[in-house]
């Protein structure tokens, strides 16, 4: 015997009865339990992979755990704001479950992009002048670069909003805030004082952090 019912508890009372519980609800909640799976597994495999590809580039551990953990920083910081602005301005019904994978993808490429260009530029600066000095030089040279990208990229993400579509909407706002608050606080200003102030030992274990220049 199959019978089709929409309460979900009622399925463990039954005995020897085929059920199947379907409609919106467990829709809903199948999409949700699949999203946050997919999140807990994609997140880890690439932060991984791009903390590995950083290491190689810069031949060191320390500066690419820095700039895993500000991207980071700058993911949770954009998600924190849209939930704000979502719940408490536009009161949105809710959020799409696969809002916050996606919005950590894109912000996570394009912060990584930002943070090759700077880095590999601060590096080639600091075996000529000493790591504090070729932090200052790498970025008066890319700073004026990465701005433009980055204004480039949020007008762009920005655009997508005025679609009637709640998943793209949100997906617009923390994109485009996000890349606003990489350019012009992370990359800028964050990223720069902490490897300032860290000195050579952000090069660790490389022989750039042997050598006696800070």
């Amino acid at each position: 015997m199959r019978l089709a019912i929409r309460c979900v508890s009622c399925v463990a009372a039954l005995d020897g009865i085929d059920a199947l519980v379907g409609g919106v609800t467990a829709t809903s909640v199948d999409t949700n339990d699949a999203s946050i799976h997919d999140r807990n597994l994609i997140i880890p495999v690439i932060l991984v992979v791009i903390m590995l590809i950083l290491m190689l580039l810069l031949r060191s551990i320390l500066a690419p755990v820095l700039l895993i953990l500000t991207t980071v920083l700058s993911f949770g910081t954009a998600m924190g704001v849209a939930a704000l602005v979502f719940n408490g301005i536009f009161a949105f019904p809710g959020a799409d479950p696969a809002v916050p994978l996606f919005g950590f993808v894109f912000l996570v490429a394009l912060g990584i992009d930002y943070n090759i260009f700077l880095m590999t530029r601060v590096r080639e600066e600091s075996k000529a002048h000493g790591t504090r000095e070729g932090i200052l030089r790498g970025l008066s040279i890319t700073g004026g670069v990465i701005t433009s990208a980055g204004l480039v990229l949020a007008a762009t993400f920005a655009a997508l909003s005025v679609i009637p579509i709640l998943f793209l909407v949100q997906l617009a706002f923390i994109v485009a805030f996000g890349v606003l608050l990489d350019t012009f606080v992370v990359r800028s200003l964050l990223v720069p004082a902490l490897t300032y102030d860290i000195g050579k030992a952000i090069w660790w274990p490389s022989k750039l952090w042997r050598r006696g220049e800070d």
